[in-house]
């Protein structure tokens, strides 16, 4: 048994309305009519209709104005416009007013049928959409509490452990079995990354990063990593060369993620650099915004690979990277906290000779 649609005709014929509705009621939906536009959005409001017809040329709030006042009301409300001057122009403005579909007066009952049976499908498939999206939204928020409870807590717990045990304090330890456990101890390293970056996805994805906002100092935010990174860049033996401004304006962004972003994209350039190479770090002015330039003399990417970077869990595979651990969500975690302080990434790369990133941020205005 079909479930039963509501349909308001709005137009100021009576004829047309009359006819429409006798159509809708045999074939089992419910309808209401209006005389004009005012009235027929009261009754949009009112009822929350599944599909309406709307005559374009009405007294008052014509058809136009109306598609625009149902949008905003509910964009899952599908609108048909009636009228009897049809013109190209007329069909293609109504459409840019989120309009389904047109039908020209006059027209039959089965051409009234078509449209109604096929606007009605619209709508079901937008709606199971939406329900779609809502449960996979669910779903990710449900698994990001799982794998920042059921998951990072007892690897953290299992990582003391294992330091424990190193350092001796629980007896001693053979050095083979030390091996072992320095292994293990570097695999849940591994999993705790895996697992901070894709709470930190997930929280980039979930639009919260904006709600932080303020005016931060990219200088500052600079220094800081890199004194975090030192350690890395002595044992890696690759020299830091630094080039800021100190009278560089001010951004505007969150300064957590834009410390992650850095920290990413600088430790890349440590991590896959050659040693006695070296990473420069540059800040600069163009126009309306702030650069920030990370260039490498590491192994370099190659042109085939540069395209895909960005892109989750992609790693570039060579004998030169086999022994790196990373998860393939630091870059594409970079472009999204980049992107989503309305700035941009651009990266340039040799095999060989090297890799740089240039950011740009707009000032703070």
């Amino acid at each position: 048994m079909r479930e039963q649609a509501t349909i308001i005709v709005i137009d100021d014929e009576k004829a047309m309305r009359d006819s429409c509705c006798q159509v809708l009621t045999k074939d089992g939906y419910r309808a209401e009519t209006a005389i004009n536009g005012d009235i027929g959005l009261q009754k949009i409001r009112d009822i929350k209709p599944d599909l309406v017809l709307i005559d374009l040329k009405m007294p008052g709030m014509g058809g136009m104005e109306l598609l625009e006042k149902i949008e905003d009301i509910d964009p899952n409300i599908i609108s048909v416009v009636i009228t009897g001057y049809a013109t190209i122009e007329s069909a293609v403005e109504a459409m840019k007013r989120s309009a389904y579909d047109f039908l020209a007066k006059p027209f039959t009952p089965d051409q009234l049928r078509i449209v109604i049976e096929r606007g009605l499908e619209r709508r079901r498939l937008a709606i199971e959409s939406a329900r779609l999206r809502r449960e996979k939204e669910m779903m990710k928020e449900n698994f990001v509490t799982l794998v920042s409870h059921q998951l990072r807590s007892p690897l953290a717990s299992v990582k003391q452990s294992i330091l424990v045990i190193l350092e001796g304090f629980a007896g001693e330890v053979a050095s083979k079995q030390k091996e072992m456990i320095a292994r293990a101890s570097k695999h849940i390293d591994f999993l705790l990354q895996l697992i901070n970056d894709w709470l930190n996805m997930s929280r980039i994805e979930s639009g919260n990063l904006t709600k932080k906002f303020e005016p931060v100092d990219l200088v500052v935010i600079l220094s800081e990593t890199l004194q975090l990174l030192t350690p890395l860049a002595d044992a890696r033996k690759v020299t830091i060369e630094l080039n800021l401004h100190d009278s560089l304006p001010m951004a505007v962004g969150d300064r957590e993620s834009l410390k992650q972003a850095f920290t990413n994209l600088i430790s890349n350039g440590i991590n896959y650099n050659r040693e006695g190479g070296t990473v420069t770090v540059s800040t600069g002015e163009e126009d309306n915004d702030l650069t920030v330039e990370i260039c490498d003399t590491g192994i370099g990417i190659s042109e085939d690979n540069l395209h895909f970077i960005f892109e989750e869990f992609f790693r570039v595979k060579s004998k030169e990277t086999q022994w790196i651990n990373g998860s393939g969500l630091g870059l594409p975690i970079v472009k999204r906290i980049i992107e989503a302080h309305n700035g941009s990434i651009r990266v340039a790369s040799k095999v060989g000779k090297g890799t740089t990133f240039c950011i740009t941020l707009p000032k703070k205005r």
